[in-house]
C-alpha cells in the first residue's frame, strides 16, 4: 500500500520585474525593489492545492504572499515533504544566504517568531539550502 503524503512546506521564487509600491493588508504600504523573492509557507492538508491557489490569477486575498503575487510571477516552486516544524528552520537558512534581506517585517510570519518568511535578492539565488 502506497502512502500518499498531502502536507508539507514549500518556497515559492518570485521574479518582481520594476520596483513597486504594494499594500500588504494590514502590515501596511511597502515599496518592493525589482529583483528576487523567496517566501517560505507550509500547507499541513493539501499542500498541492495551497501551491495550485498561489499560483491562481483569480483568489480573494487571504495571506500576505496573494498581495505580492498580484504583480510578481513565481518562476519556481520548490516543495519538501516535511513537517511545519521545518517551516521556520528552512525560512531561517534562506534568510542567511548570501544577499538576502529583509523588505516587510512579519511578512507571512504572524504565527511565529522569524522576522519573515520572505527574503528579497537583488540577482536570482543560484544556490538553495541543502534540506532533505
Amino acid at each position: 500500500m502506497k502512502l500518499i503524503q498531502s502536507g508539507g512546506i514549500y518556497n515559492l521564487i518570485i521574479q518582481l520585474s520594476k520596483d513597486k509600491e504594494i499594500k500588504i493588508g494590514r502590515l501596511g504600504t511597502f515599496i518592493f525593489p525589482e529583483g528576487f523573492y523567496i517566501y517560505t509557507g507550509s500547507a499541513q492538508n493539501g499542500l498541492e492545492r495551497r501551491i495550485n491557489r498561489h499560483l491562481s490569477s483569480s483568489k480573494k486575498f487571504h495571506w500576505h504572499i496573494d498581495y505580492l503575487l498580484s504583480y510578481a510571477r513565481t518562476i519556481k516552486v520548490l516543495k519538501y515533504f516535511r513537517g511545519r516544524k521545518d517551516e521556520c528552520r528552512l525560512n531561517r537558512m534562506i534568510g542567511k544566504g548570501a544577499g538576502a534581506s529583509t523588505i516587510v517585517r512579519k511578512f507571512g510570519s504572524s504565527d511565529c517568531n522569524c522576522r519573515t518568511h520572505l527574503h528579497y535578492f537583488k540577482d536570482i539565488p543560484t544556490h538553495f539550502p541543502e534540506f532533505y
